[in-house]
């Protein structure tokens, strides 16, 4: 036998049988495999469990609103897939109290639960998050925490398993939110997010456009805008005034909120809660 073949003869057996000078750190080092990381898991085997009854398209699916949030997905289907997919958009509203959370929570419900689209919502309200509240999730981490660079997004998330629907909640009270959500940092985020799904829609709540100046900014960052006008709430002077500060190619429509309608059985009477979306621009 030649020398080289002496060597080999010897490197195979060292490989066979653990040398007694090997440390156990290498022999996993060498045996275990690298972990493939996987993006989002959009199915978990677990369901989180929601018992609002403002949000219909979860706890009644078959009710005469949650059909009009069906009629409000479809709209914003057709308008954000005609040419360019604009798949960012922001929900407001003119003052506090006007619905624009839960407008936010059940349109992003009904548009996850479409075959060919996956979607995040996103709490971007830092002042007065409500999307973990309404959904009675606990999040320690959020959108905040990820524009810090205190964690990555996919570590924010929280997977519902409500169709392909997944949050990300507003994470750590910050002390001054214009200067955050107002940033090039939150620009990038938007960037990012928006382009690493193909199919994905974000949809985005936000702080109140006459109450806070980051709102301008996100609604310049942002594909397209929903506002949430309230029945008796904010006045038509507080609206007319809060779209003006809006470009008008960017506002899909309008969802007028908590309107009696006498179409409603008397099993959803009581809400007395409706949505209706109406796309002719700003009057």
């Amino acid at each position: 036998m030649s020398r080289i073949e002496s060597i080999l003869e010897k490197a195979a057996k060292m490989r066979q049988d653990k040398t007694p000078g090997e440390s156990r750190a290498s022999v996993e080092q060498r045996e275990v495999p690298r972990p493939v990381i996987e993006p989002e898991v959009f199915q978990p085997d677990t369901r989180i469990a929601v018992d609002n009854p403002y949000l219909v398209t979860i706890s009644e699916p078959r009710s005469p609103v949650t059909e009009e949030y069906r009629k409000l997905k479809s709209i914003i289907l057709k308008l954000t897939n005609s040419g360019q997919f604009k798949n960012t958009i922001m929900v407001t509203s003119a003052v506090s109290g006007e619905g624009k959370t839960i407008t936010s929570i059940n349109l992003a419900v009904a548009l996850a639960q479409e075959f060919d689209h996956t979607v995040l919502l996103v709490d971007a309200d830092l002042r007065r998050p409500g999307t973990s509240g309404y959904l009675g999730i606990r999040a320690e981490v959020g959108l905040s925490d990820c524009l810090y660079g205190k964690v990555d997004v996919k570590d924010a998330l929280v997977k519902t398993g409500i169709g392909k629907l997944v949050v990300l909640p507003a994470g750590s009270r910050v002390e001054n939110p214009v200067e955050l959500l107002s940033s090039g940092r939150m620009q990038s985020f938007i960037a990012e997010i928006k382009n690493r799904y193909p199919d994905r829609y974000i949809i985005i709540d936000t702080p109140p456009l006459l109450s806070f100046a980051e709102t301008y900014s996100l609604a310049n960052m942002v594909d397209g805008v929903v506002f949430v006008v309230k029945e008796g709430g904010a006045t038509t002077s507080n609206v007319k005034d809060a779209l003006s500060h809006l470009k008008k190619e960017k506002v899909f429509g309008v969802v007028y909120n908590n309107v009696g309608i006498n179409r409603f059985d008397e099993n959803y009477r009581y809400r007395n809660y409706y949505a209706y979306y109406k796309n002719d621009g700003v009057q």
